[in-house]
């Protein structure tokens, strides 16, 4: 065999081990630091009129448009009027009568526009917006990075994230003067 025949067949080997990896590729850092990894609960579709937010204490059955939920490894899932809520309990669980041990394993939202259900990990959040969710300001989810672009400019938003780049202090900046009971 020569050289050229030897690169091919170990290219194409190489291949072939790529098409059989998952399309997330490897386990990575991020499942191990998150706990969430290829089997995501799904979201709750039908929720009691009586759930309540585990932070503002709304019925958020009432604002399905904006309803997130959040998945643990004991099987609970929190339910939310609002992301912004969400990422309050997210970041300090226990203020809320959350375990600070849980591990979250999966964070719903729904598109703005579709309202179709995102994995927060793979959404885009305008804030900044002069869209308002039911306590206020929100962090907004879309499911694309161009659908969060249109919605910036179609809603005079201020900035445009990832779930890793909002913050506990940008989240309680966000909070300020729009508390119920907490």
């Amino acid at each position: 065999m020569n050289r050229h025949m030897i690169f091919s067949a170990v290219a194409g080997l190489v291949l072939a081990l790529l098409l059989l990896l998952p399309a997330g590729g490897l386990a990575g850092e991020e499942e191990a630091a998150t706990g969430r990894g290829a089997e995501l609960p799904p979201p709750v579709e039908n929720l009691s009129q009586r759930e309540k937010c585990p932070v503002c204490g709304m019925f958020v059955a009432r604002y399905p448009e904006w309803i997130s939920q959040l998945h643990l490894d004991d099987g609970k899932a929190h339910h939310f009027d609002g992301m912004k809520d969400l990422l309050a309990y997210y970041f300090n669980p226990e203020k809320f009568g959350g375990r600070a041990d849980a591990v979250v394993k999966a964070i719903w939202a729904k598109d703005y526009y579709t309202l179709q259900w995102v994995e927060a990990s793979q959404a885009w959040f305008v804030v900044g917006s002069r869209v308002h969710g039911p306590m206020g300001h929100e962090f907004i989810p879309l499911a694309s990075r161009e659908a969060a672009e249109a919605f910036m400019r179609d809603h005079q938003g201020e900035e445009i994230m990832t779930f890793d780049e909002i913050t506990a202090e940008r989240v309680q900046n966000m909070r300020t003067g729009h508390r119920m009971g907490r």
